[in-house]
C-alpha cells in the first residue's frame, strides 16, 4: 500500500509540475526527478522497491512506442548516418572510455565490471531527449538526431551490459562472443518486430474500424509483448519495439477512421505522460537505494564518481567535434562533385539525389547543444538496479555498491544539471528553429489536401446529382479547408446562414465525408514521402479529424 501511495504522489506531482514547467521554462521530467529526490530525502518516506527485471519491460516499450509512432522510416533513413554515429559508435566509445577510467579509479572493480558500468551509463535517455528537445523548439534535424539516438542507443548498450555482467558472474569474457551476440540480437529483433507488426496489423484489419477500443487495447499490449518475445529469444527488445512501431505506422490506414485516430492519439498522449512521470519520479526515489547500498561511505566515493561523470560528459563532446568536421568534409566533397558534373554536362541523377537528401552539417553551436542534451535516465537506473548481488561462485559481485552509486550520480548530474541549464544554453547560442521553419512545407501539404478534396468532389459529381445549393456549398469547402487549417492561406470564407438552410442534408454529408476522406488520404500518403515531417502531417490530420466530427452543415 505504501508503494502505491508513492506512485500516486508522483502522478499527482506530475499533474502539478507540467504547467509549472511551462511557466518557468524548464523540462517537466527534470522537475519530476527533483520531486522524487526531495521525497526520498524525507526520513518518514519508505524506500521504494521495484523489481529491477520489471522496470525495463514495463516502462520502455510504451515510451518507445509513443515516441517512435510520431516518426517514419523515411525520416530515419534520411538521418541514418548521424543516428548510427551517435547511437552505436558513441555508445561503444563511451563504454570503453568509462571502463578505462573506472578501472583506474574505482577500488575493487574488475575489468568486466568496469565495462558493465560503462555500458549502463553510455546511452542517453530517449524520453528525456524527446521531452526536452520538443519543448525547446530546436531545428527539426537536431530533434530527429536526438530522438533517433535516444531510441537506438539502448540496443548496443544493453548487449554490451549483458555480456559484461555474464563475464563477471561466470568469470569469462570474449570480445568475439560479444560481437556475435550483438549481431544475433539485432537479427532476432528485426524478425520479431516485423512478425508482430504484420500480425497485429492484420488483426486490426480483421476487427474493422467501427469500434476504436480493440485497436487501442492492441496498441497497449503489442509493444510490451514484442519486447518480451524478443528478450526471451535473446534478441534486443528495444530494437524489436522500434521495428514493430515503424512497421505499424508505415502501413496503409483507413483515412475515414477519424474516431479511431483521435481515440488512439488521446490515449497514447495520456499514457506517455503518465509513464514518463512515474519513470522519472522513480529515478529520484531510487537514489535512496543507492545511498542505502553505500551507507556512510558515500563521501569517500566523491572523487571516483566525479572522474566517471567527467569522462561521460567529456567523451561525448570529444567524439562529436571530429564527427562534425568529417561530416562537413564529406558534404563539401558532394557539393564539389555535383558542381563538376554540372559543368561537364554529365550530371549524375543519383549523385544529385544523394546531395538533396544530405542535410547541411551542423555548426559548432548545434554541436554544443547536442553534446549538452546527452542526459541519462530510466535505462541507466534500471540496468544499475539489475546488477546481480553475487557471482556463480557465490562471491559478492565486485564493487556492486560503488557501481550503483556512480551510476545514479551520472543520472542525477546529467539529467538535473544539464536538463536545467540546457534551455539557457540554447537561448545563449541562438540555436532555434526559425519563425518560418516548416511554414512553407505545411502550406504545400494544406494545398495538396485542398486539391485532393476538390478532385474527390469532381469525381463524386459523376455519380450524384447534387442540388445547386449543396454543390455551391461543397464547392466552397476547399477554400474553407484552407482557412481552417491555415487562415493566412485563404481569404474570408464567411457563408451566409441563409445559404445553408435549404441544403439537402444527405447530399451534403455524403460530399463532405468524401472530400474530408480524400484530404486526409492525401496527407497520410505524404507522411511516408522523403522530406516530409511526420509530426506535421499528424498535426494536420488531427485537425481534419476534429473538423469531420460534425457531419452536418454549419
Amino acid at each position: 500500500m505504501q508503494q502505491l501511495g508513492l506512485v500516486a504522489a508522483v502522478i499527482f506531482a506530475t499533474a502539478i509540475l507540467i504547467p509549472v514547467s511551462t511557466r518557468i521554462n524548464l523540462p517537466w521530467p527534470v522537475l519530476v526527478t527533483v520531486f522524487g529526490l526531495l521525497l526520498a530525502a524525507i526520513p518518514q518516506i519508505p524506500q521504494v522497491h521495484v523489481e529491477p527485471e520489471l522496470i525495463l519491460p514495463l516502462v520502455l516499450p510504451p515510451l518507445l512506442f509513443a515516441a517512435a509512432r510520431k516518426t517514419s522510416w523515411r525520416l530515419w533513413v534520411a538521418n541514418a548516418r548521424p543516428i548510427l554515429l551517435l547511437a552505436v559508435a558513441l555508445v561503444v566509445v563511451t563504454t570503453a572510455v568509462v571502463a578505462a577510467v573506472a578501472s583506474a579509479v574505482v577500488p575493487g572493480i574488475s575489468l568486466a565490471g568496469a565495462v558493465a558500468l560503462g555500458a549502463l551509463v553510455s546511452p542517453p535517455d530517449p524520453v528525456a531527449a524527446t521531452a526536452i528537445a520538443s519543448k525547446l523548439h530546436l531545428p527539426k534535424r537536431l530533434v530527429s538526431m536526438l530522438e533517433g539516438e535516444g531510441l537506438f542507443n539502448d540496443v548496443a548498450a544493453l548487449v554490451l551490459y549483458q555480456v559484461a555482467i555474464a563475464a563477471v558472474v561466470g568469470g569469462s569474457f570474449s570480445p568475439g562472443e560479444a560481437a556475435l551476440k550483438l549481431l544475433l540480437a539485432a537479427v532476432l529483433a528485426l524478425v520479431v518486430g516485423f512478425a508482430f507488426g504484420w500480425g497485429v496489423s492484420r488483426l486490426i484489419a480483421l476487427l474493422g474500424t467501427g469500434d476504436p477500443r480493440p485497436q487501442v487495447l492492441l496498441s497497449i499490449l503489442a509493444p510490451t509483448a514484442t519486447y518480451v518475445a524478443a528478450e526471451e529469444m535473446h534478441g534486443s527488445g528495444v530494437l524489436a519495439v522500434l521495428v514493430y512501431t515503424l512497421y505499424s505506422v508505415s502501413r496503409p490506414v483507413d483515412a475515414a477512421d477519424a474516431q479511431g485516430r483521435l481515440t488512439t492519439d488521446v490515449f497514447w498522449s495520456m499514457t506517455e505522460t503518465l509513464v514518463t512521470g512515474i519513470a522519472f519520479g522513480l529515478v529520484g526515489l531510487e537514489f535512496q537505494t543507492a545511498l542505502t547500498e553505500v551507507g556512510e561511505r558515500w563521501t569517500t566515493l566523491v572523487g571516483e564518481t566525479a572522474a566517471v561523470v567527467a569522462a561521460v560528459v567529456a567523451v561525448r563532446l570529444l567524439y562529436l567535434l571530429p564527427s562534425v568536421l568529417l561530416t562537413k568534409s564529406l558534404y563539401r566533397r558532394l557539393q564539389v562533385g555535383a558542381l563538376d558534373d554540372a559543368l561537364s554536362g554529365q550530371r549524375s541523377s543519383r549523385r544529385l539525389r544523394r546531395q538533396r537528401d544530405t542535410d547541411v552539417p551542423i555548426g559548432w553551436r548545434e554541436t554544443v547543444v547536442v553534446w549538452w542534451a546527452g542526459m541519462r535516465g530510466v535505462a541507466t537506473v534500471a540496468l544499475a538496479l539489475a546488477i546481480p548481488t553475487t557471482t556463480d561462485a557465490g562471491a559478492p559481485f565486485p564493487a556492486r555498491e560503488r557501481i550503483l552509486f556512480i551510476a545514479f550520480a551520472v543520472v542525477l548530474v546529467t539529467l538535473v544539471l544539464q536538463g536545467v541549464t540546457l534551455p539557457t544554453l540554447v537561448k545563449a547560442l541562438g540555436v532555434r528553429a526559425g519563425n518560418s521553419d516548416g511554414d512553407e512545407a505545411e502550406a504545400v501539404l494544406i494545398e495538396r489536401a485542398a486539391h485532393a478534396a476538390a478532385e474527390a468532389l469532381n469525381h463524386l459529381q459523376d455519380d450524384v446529382d447534387f442540388g445547386v445549393e449543396v454543390w455551391d456549398r461543397l464547392n466552397a469547402f476547399p477554400t474553407d479547408l484552407l482557412s481552417r487549417l491555415s487562415p493566412q492561406l485563404a481569404s474570408n470564407t464567411d457563408h451566409a446562414a441563409a445559404e445553408q438552410r435549404g441544403l439537402d442534408r444527405e447530399q451534403f454529408v455524403l460530399g463532405l465525408r468524401q472530400m474530408l476522406s480524400a484530404a486526409r488520404e492525401e496527407l497520410l500518403n505524404a507522411r511516408s514521402e522523403r522530406g516530409v515531417e511526420p509530426e506535421m502531417v499528424d498535426h494536420l490530420v488531427r485537425r481534419l479529424d476534429l473538423y469531420s466530427l460534425p457531419t452536418t452543415p454549419r
